[in-house]
């Protein structure tokens, strides 16, 4: 009966023990599975901030100039981005804030003024418009406080305001805020913010 009990107990330590090396060896999982499965978690959470924009979804795993080149509201702005000769920066891997008016922001603009600027020889004018609507970094709308100066890629300063959870953007309006892509977020506004 000593001998049974025994070799139970034995049994039962050495059971222990492969349990704590089983779970040693799980501790010590190789890094890049650790980080693939982290990868997984992120792209699920990424995926779930897909918003559509100008009848087309915006997918997270594109850059900025591709997934905006895809709304049917943004071909003024893509546009005149292919004009300004702007495409490699908002394709790049550079994290940017992009405010992207929409055709009917642009709209608002004097015909005359607009085609003049989308002419070649005012293309460093273009720019400076263009680079207006861009901040470095990644702002998300929960970033922006009311009255934050925001310093754009040309220069100037935007101003931030945001009143009952609506924010503006000099007196812009963000209408779909957060689209993110892979290289930073754009925020589509109603207005074209014109640097002084």
């Amino acid at each position: 009966m000593k001998k049974v009990f025994l070799c139970s107990a034995i049994g039962v330590v050495c059971l222990a023990l492969i349990s704590s090396c089983n779970l040693s060896k799980a501790d010590s999982v190789p890094e890049n599975l650790v980080k693939e499965s982290d990868k997984a978690v992120s792209d699920v959470a990424v995926a779930e901030t897909s918003v559509e924009v100008g009848g087309t979804m915006m997918v997270p795993s594109k850059n900025i100039f591709d997934n905006i080149s895809n709304s049917k509201d943004h071909t003024t702005f893509i546009a005149a981005v292919k004009q300004a000769g702007l495409v490699e920066i908002l394709s790049s891997d550079d994290l940017f804030t992009v405010f992207a008016p929409t055709n009917q922001a642009f709209s608002t603009i004097n015909k005359a003024t607009l085609d003049s600027l989308m002419k070649s020889e005012a293309k460093a004018d273009l720019t400076k418009v263009l680079t207006y609507h861009i901040v470095l970094g990644t702002l998300k709308a929960g970033d922006l406080k009311d009255g934050q100066e925001l310093i754009t890629v040309q220069g100037g300063k935007l101003k931030v305001s945001v009143k009952n959870g609506k924010v503006m953007v000099n007196n812009a309006n963000i209408s779909i805020a957060d689209v993110v892509s892979s290289n930073g977020v754009t925020h589509v506004i109603d207005g074209v913010l014109m640097p002084k």
